[in-house]
Order: structure tokens, then sequence, then C-alpha cells
């Protein structure tokens, strides 16, 4: 996959004909994401909003197939009020199980404490179907998640100054379904990591 380190999640997925799955949360408030924005000339934009830290954590899980990329990709989202700890983390794992129907699924994600508590470890331990695996440290730019992310707050979420959470979680749903609909972007996301998870053929 061109990166030291990660080579080995592409190995395994390929060896269990495995999803590779790269996992991530973000966050969301009443605050708005500001953003660059046209106006019209001499009219600075302004944003009026309520200073209203209530938050919404959410959570997505991006796969690729490690042998079939023709299956194409699969992205899986939950949002929810507050932020996740390992209790959280492990009912949006109990719905990933379901999610790919008892596939096999390397798991990707981070050295956050609530990844690698005692008790998420206890139940991974307990899973016949998941195998988890750290990114290097310091290395967000390696999850195609962060790009995700990125997508929806560059355009759903941009300048979006909600009277109540749930407008926000809307917003952000609505990202989800849009980059869903698109079947390149969730590849561009892989492809701007610098990932390959499926080598290109020997040329003759």
């Amino acid at each position: 996959m061109g990166r030291p380190g990660v080579a080995t999640y592409q190995k395994g997925a390929v060896k269990k004909r495995a999803w590779l799955v790269f996992f991530d949360e973000s966050g969301v408030s009443l605050l708005p994401q500001v953003r660059r924005t046209y106006a019209p000339r001499g009219h600075t934009p302004v944003l009026r909003h309520r200073l209203n830290w209530k938050r919404a954590g959410m959570a997505a899980a991006l796969g690729y197939h490690g042998a079939d990329p023709e299956r194409g990709p699969r992205l899986c989202f939950r949002l929810k009020p507050g932020s996740y700890d390992t209790a959280s983390l492990i009912d949006v794992l109990e719905d990933l199980k379901t999610f790919y129907a008892g596939e096999s699924v390397v798991l990707v994600w981070d050295g956050l404490s609530a990844h690698w508590s005692r008790d998420m470890r206890a139940w991974v331990a307990e899973q016949n179907w998941l195998t988890l695996e750290r990114l290097p440290a310091y290395a967000p730019e390696l999850n195609p998640v962060e790009l995700l992310w990125a997508a929806i707050k560059a355009r759903e979420l941009a300048n979006l100054a909600g009277d109540q959470l749930a407008d926000v979680a809307d917003a952000a749903e609505r990202g989800i379904h849009r980059i869903c609909s698109t079947e390149h972007l969730p590849w561009s996301f892989l492809t701007h990591t610098g990932l390959k998870i499926h080598p290109e053929p020997p040329q003759n």
C-alpha cells in the first residue's frame, strides 16, 4: 500500500478475503463550521448563531473489500448526542457486524484510549469476525474517513448556524447520503491518502 506499517492491513484483508474498514469519530455543534463564501462586493458576510456548545458525536466506518474491488466501498454512519466512549463504540461495532452480515472485517483506527481499553479488547476477543489494527501514531492523513469529514464540513455543514442540534445532525446526514450515492467519492478519499488496497496488475 506504499506506507510503512500499513501494508500489513491489506495483506491480512486479502488473506482473509475480508473488508478493510477505516473508522473515525468527529464532533459537530451549534457553533458553525466557518468557511469562505461568496457575498456582494463591500458586504462582509456575518454569521449569527447561538453561542451553544451542545455537541453531537459522529462515527463513520468506510470499508473496501480487500480482494474484490468490484464490490465497491461501503459506508456505515452513526450520530449520537455527546461523545463516544467504549460502551457506545461497542454498540457501533455491533451495528457494523450486522452491516457486514458476519463477513470478516479488519478494522483500522487510531490510538484513542476508548479504542484500546480493557473492555474493548475483551469484547473484541469474543468476535471471530473482527480484527483490530492500529493506525501509525500521528498519521490522520492515512485515514480516508478524515477526508469524508472534510467533505461534509466544507459543504453541508459549512457556515450552518442552526437553531437546534437536530438542524446540524440533519445536514450531516444529508452529506452522508450524498457521499453514499456518489461511488467515486469514497474511492477518491482512499486515493488522497496515498494508499492502494488493490495493486495494479503487472504489465506484460
